[in-house]
């Protein structure tokens, strides 16, 4: 039955509004997927939280993953036509991003690369992604001594450039331990949401020493990612906690694959982050015109209730265990904003609430004449010797004083003697 381009349409605009998978992305083929081979045995998340159903729908195709991290190298089979472009930020890395980063971290990027698209083997076995036909940007950067330019410089710079090179998600594994940021990363990361990118952040590991969701994880509009065991219980060594953390993921036991193609068993949030960024391309895929708001409604609105979760969101599990199948075919009602805080709102009021100081007007100035000269000094005399202004102020008018009294004094004594020798003088004798 031929339908009218503008009753095509109307059908377009119902499947978002009812949160339905379009008909392109429904359209898939079997994908190479070895159920008996021991690595995809080892991914128990993708049966525990619903990847393989989801596969049924999409797996990713049409969606870039951007992530920023210590590089995803070029040897592993897994990431062949993955990987589409990239860049260094750290200042020692190659151009293409590509040359892992520092000595101790150098397979990380790798690790979380192939978490969140990584292909597998073209015969169904090693590790898979949970967006196995996404695409991959790969910017290397460097923690700690492992760079010669600021971490802070090397995040927002990879951030704009995956937005400016056709990131749909980023990927962010790794924590500063502090809640606060550096002011750039507020237009680095306010770059990204006015460009319509979900930024995918682990919340971090207790056993690196971290009790509490640290930045980014604590940016307002980022997706935060807690970390779970097999059982979906929070994990004590490899998650922290926090009112920002927005959904759970497996950070335990994981596989990846490492630069040089070494397939390793590790843990962390740093893990759990990409499967979350996986189920978010999968999404994106799905509902194409979907923005970036609903995407992450969406993945927590459908995530699956924590046994130990006191609250939703939980300090622990956020709205709960990320669920890939229902996150593509659930129906859940659209919202205007995204549910994790608004970046811009939070510059308004805490970095921009001061008072600003008012014009001051114009006051005449009034003209005051100058003060008189000052006098001559005076020749220098003894200060043994009574000046003038002593002897004009001091000494004379004191003799003016004393001399008339003495006189007084000596007048009224000799008075006083006469009177008592005329008394004498009068009185009889015996």
């Amino acid at each position: 039955m031929r339908r009218t381009a503008g009753a095509i349409a109307a059908i377009a605009a119902l499947a978002v509004a009812l949160a339905l998978p379009s008909a392109a992305a429904a359209e898939t083929v079997p994908y190479p997927d070895d159920t008996g081979d021991p690595v995809r045995e080892a991914e128990y998340w993708l049966d525990d939280n619903g990847v393989r159903e989801a596969w049924q729908t999409t797996r990713g195709a049409g969606v870039t993953i951007a992530v920023i991290d210590t590089g995803i190298g070029r040897g592993p089979i897994e990431f062949e036509g993955a990987v589409i472009g990239g860049t260094d930020v750290s200042g020692v890395g190659s151009d293409d991003g590509r040359t892992p980063v520092g000595a101790v971290d150098r397979d990380h990027g790798s690790w979380v690369a192939s978490l969140a698209a990584g292909r597998g083997m073209p015969n169904g076995t090693s590790v898979v992604g949970v967006a196995p036909e996404a695409e991959l940007l790969s910017i290397s950067a460097g923690f700690g001594a492992s760079a010669t330019r600021s971490f802070t410089e090397q995040v927002a710079e990879g951030i704009r450039w995956a937005v400016d090179n056709g990131a749909d998600v980023i990927n962010l594994s790794f924590t500063t331990n502090t809640p606060d940021w550096d002011r750039s990363w507020d237009d680095a990361f306010q770059y990204a949401f006015d460009n319509d990118v979900v930024i995918v952040v682990a919340a971090g590991n207790r056993g690196a020493g971290t009790t509490a969701v640290g930045a980014p994880a604590t940016i307002p509009g980022v997706l935060t990612v807690g970390g779970v065991d097999e059982d979906g219980v929070a994990s004590v060594e490899a998650s922290t906690q926090g009112i920002t953390i927005g959904v759970s993921a497996p950070s335990e036991d994981l596989v990846g694959v490492s630069a040089d193609g070494r397939i390793v068993q590790w843990s962390g949030t740093s893990g759990a982050a990409p499967i979350v960024a996986g189920v978010v391309a999968l999404v994106r895929s799905a509902y194409p015109e979907m923005d970036a708001a609903n995407v992450i409604n969406r993945v927590i609105r459908t995530a699956e209730p924590a046994a130990g979760a006191t609250a939703t969101p939980d300090i622990l599990y956020g709205y709960g265990l990320v669920d890939a199948d229902a996150a593509v075919h659930d129906v859940v009602a659209p919202v205007s904003a995204n549910p994790m805080g608004s970046l811009e709102e939070w510059i308004r009021l805490y970095r921009r609430a001061e008072v600003p100081i008012p014009e001051q007007s114009e006051v005449a100035t009034a003209d005051v004449p100058p003060l008189p000269p000052a006098d001559a000094a005076s020749s220098p005399t003894s200060p043994l010797l009574p000046d003038a202004d002593t002897l004009r102020y001091g000494t004379l008018p004191l003799l003016a004083l004393t001399v008339p009294g003495i006189l007084i004094g000596l007048g009224v004594t000799a008075a006083v003697r006469r009177i008592r020798t005329a008394r004498d003088l009068r009185a009889p004798s015996r």
